[in-house]
This record gives C-alpha cells, structure tokens and sequence, in this order.
C-alpha cells in the first residue's frame, strides 16, 4: 500500500473507532483487563452454620468474620416463617445485613445488626413479576445502596436502598427497590456477590448446567456503567473470570454458595458445599487473591 494511501486507511480506521466509541459511551469503553483469581487455601466450612454465605465485617475493629447456615437462624425468625437465610454483606461502617426468605407470601426481609450491636428488620414487598427467593445481599461501598438478585436463569440485578444505613429507609416502612441492573449476558442461580470496588461485582454462580459460560460453578465478574445511586437503571457486563474449585471425596453435585471480598487484605472467599454425605467432613471456603 501507497504511503498517502496508507495514512488514509490509518484516519479512516481512527475515526471509526472512535465514533464508534463515543455512540457506545463510556461503559464501552471501560472493558476490564485480563485477571485472573489464583486459589491460595482454604478453611472447612462447617455444614450447620458456614454454609450458606460469609462477610468481612471492618467496624467496630477486630471484629471476626461472620458467616450464615441453617444453624445461624433465630428461632424467633423460623417460627414466623423466615426459614432460609442467604449470603450477607457488610457496610464499611460496620452494618451487617442478613437476607432472608419464606415459602409463602410476598415480601423478603434484610436482617441489620448496627454496629452498636441491636438488630432491625426491614421488610421487601415483592414488586410484580419478582421472584421469591432471597440468596444474596452486597452493600455499594458508599453505603447507600444494597444490591440482591434472584435464582434462576436472570437478565437482572434488583437495587435497594441499603437498609440501615440510607436515611431513606425505615424498619417501620416497606423497602422498596430504587433500580435495576440490566445485564448484556443471562446469569443462573447467583448465590452471592460483593463489591470488588465502586462499579464492579465478583459473584458466585451455582449454575449447574454450564450453557451459559461453558463452566459450570462459575466465578463471575460484573462491571457496572455507573456505581448504583438508586435514581436511574444501570448496565452490567457479565465475565465469567474461573470455574470454583470442585473438590471432595465424595462424588456428586456440589453447590457454590456465598461469597466475599475483604478489601483489606485483598482476599476473596467463596463456600463451595460438597456432595452427599461430605457435606459433613470436607465442605470448604475458599480463599483466592488476584494475579
């Protein structure tokens, strides 16, 4: 090719490029590079009261990490018929939210304990065409905004006010949702997810059948146009980053349950429960750090 020619092509191929980039807007442009989550170790889960999810607490200092089963639910919250509890998440002044679900009904309920140690209830009336079921909670890190989701196959994130913590909410009222988070990829049975930082999701993918990602029990990265402010829809491009680790002495089905990362240290945990009767002898969290 001629040199003039040449440059031509260059200035045609630019401008292209980047019209194409400014009609696509900047969430276009903010593709994630390439990374990668290395196991590093990992804890027995126990299967009455670690199974289910997990989170990093900061506030007040020291405090330990809190985890969710069977076991960890209240009696008074079971015989109201709140029966399952999902993956919690921690507000980075020390909110701890608990998700929770009943058979019947309309509505799902969020569990606060304050930092000071009393613990509220906020109650989710369930908007039309929302599923039941409540796996997960994650709290934006600005503390205003909780995100949840729903099982099944999905194209969507649910946006709350964060229990607790946004003024606008209160235990005596119901919470509504604020927003949505549209999704470019279909996601099935999220049992969890946590902020990586303001506009990112890491989420564990109980997805047995592995149609969507080519995985099953996929690790999954969301990279949202916009951190949530609750007034308007976002968008989340879905990633799937690994498959979880699979490991037991049994064989069978395992289950991906709760996730968390603790910007601390850096680290992400994950609960993968094992099949049959391993279950009780060798369930894990495990730990992985980025690089």
């Amino acid at each position: 090719m001629r040199p003039q020619a040449r440059q031509r092509c260059h200035a045609a191929l630019t401008g292209l490029a980047a019209l194409t980039l400014a009609l696509a807007g900047p969430f276009a442009q903010a593709a994630p590079a390439a990374e990668t989550w290395t196991e590093v170790g990992y804890d027995r889960a126990d299967p009455l009261t670690e199974s289910q999810g997990l989170a990093s607490v900061e506030v007040p200092v020291g405090s330990p990490n809190r985890y969710t089963g069977i076991g960890t639910i209240p009696l008074s919250l079971s015989a109201r018929g709140w029966n399952h509890v999902g993956d919690p998440d921690a507000s980075y002044d020390g909110h701890y939210v608990e998700p929770y679900q009943r058979d019947d009904g309309n509505a799902k309920m969020f569990r606060v304990q304050a930092p000071d140690g009393s613990w509220s209830e906020y109650v989710h009336t369930l908007s039309p065409g929302e599923a039941l079921n409540n796996s997960w909670s994650a709290i934006s890190p600005d503390g205003q905004w909780m995100l949840s989701g729903e099982w099944g196959t999905m194209n969507r994130l649910l946006v709350f006010p964060a229990p607790g913590v946004n003024p606008a909410t209160a235990p005596s009222a119901n919470l509504p949702q604020a927003a949505t988070v549209h999704l470019d990829h279909a996601v099935r049975d999220v049992q969890g997810c946590d902020f990586l930082d303001a506009d990112t999701l890491l989420c564990s993918s109980d997805d047995p059948a592995g149609t969507l990602f080519g995985i099953t029990k996929p690790l999954l990265r969301i990279d949202l146009s916009a951190a949530p402010n609750g007034t308007a829809d976002i968008a989340g491009r879905v990633t799937a980053l690994r498959q979880l680790p699979l490991r037991s002495a049994c064989s069978g089905t395992f289950e991906a349950e709760g996730i968390d990362y603790d910007r601390r240290t850096g680290t992400l945990r994950v609960i993968v429960v094992s099949p049959g009767f391993c279950v009780l002898t060798d369930s894990k969290t495990y730990r992985f750090t980025q690089g």
